[in-house]
């Protein structure tokens, strides 16, 4: 049974790392603010662009431009992990890795077998997990997430177009977490190339003329598109780390809240009981006086 010290070592134990992590929330809180923000901002901008190349792709034929052709047999693929930098924010990392270890091991099992998966890693815990696993890394971004720049997505975008207009891959996919609200992030796996040609449904009713033409403009949107793609899934992933690292602080922090309630409990018993025994120790050595 622990004495009344341990107690009082554990009880002051508990209550520093409460500050800690109150501290911890109420910095995650504010940095989500601002990665929120960004990412919430991004999203037309992203959307936009997608439905341009969407509607241009319609007039040219993309068979010409090999980013937006896919190839008949995937060989090799790419898969590119965005992680945070740090832990202490509950299953963030953990299921984002899951989910692209079974991406690259299990939907893409023959190519891995044949040693055609490779990949990038954005963020220090996904770089750490699969350098360690004998994963072949082509570019590791450690600590990408301490001072998030457009360069660095830029940069890991034209890698991967270049590998792919190489043909060192048929296939690249984005694995990431996407920001939906504090509670509920979304796992992500978005197919990066060949970028999908696909329209959405809406048919323009005006006949635009284009200059220089659809298939120049097209030529000169897919590498812009494929940056800002690349820079919006990295702004969701700090926003939605971000709102994740709260949640774990706050559920941590309300823990600790629980467990010195239990502690004092615990320590007021054994504080009852010492004095009690005392008490009966004074009793029994002054009835032996008497006797």
């Amino acid at each position: 049974m622990p004495t009344l010290k341990d107690i009082r070592v554990r009880i002051k134990g508990v209550k520093s790392t409460q500050q800690v992590t109150k501290a911890m929330k109420m910095v995650a809180a504010a940095k989500l603010r601002r990665a929120q923000d960004r990412a919430i901002m991004a999203r037309p901008y992203a959307a936009k662009m997608k439905e341009m190349l969407a509607s241009l792709s319609s007039k040219v034929d993309t068979s010409l431009n090999p980013l937006l052709s896919s190839r008949p047999e995937v060989k090799k693929v790419l898969v590119i992990l965005i992680t945070a930098d740090r832990g202490l924010c509950g299953a963030f990392n953990t299921n984002i890795i899951k989910l692209a270890q079974k991406i690259a091991t299990e939907d893409y099992a023959a190519q891995y077998k044949s040693g055609g998966v490779c990949m990038i890693c954005a963020g220090t815990r996904g770089f750490d997990f699969f350098r360690k696993r004998g994963f072949t890394i082509i570019k590791g971004y450690p600590a990408v997430f301490q001072n998030l720049d457009f360069s660095v997505a830029k940069e890991i975008a034209e890698t991967a177009s270049s590998m792919y207009l190489k043909g060192e891959v048929d296939r690249v996919v984005v694995v990431y977490n996407e920001f939906k609200s504090v509670l509920a992030p979304v796992l992500k796996a978005e197919d990066l190339l060949p970028i999908s040609a696909e329209k959405n449904g809406k048919e323009s009713s005006s006949d635009y003329i284009y200059e220089p033409s659809p298939s120049a403009i097209v030529d000169e949107l897919v590498p812009k598109h494929l940056n800002t793609q690349m820079w919006r899934m990295m702004l969701e992933s700090n926003a939605a780390e971000q709102a994740a690292r709260m949640t774990a602080m706050d559920s941590a922090t309300e823990n600790a809240k629980e467990l010195l309630r239990t502690l004092n409990i615990s320590y007021n018993r054994a504080r009852q009981a010492a004095i009690t025994k005392e008490l009966s120790e004074i009793v029994a050595g002054a009835d032996a006086l008497k006797s």
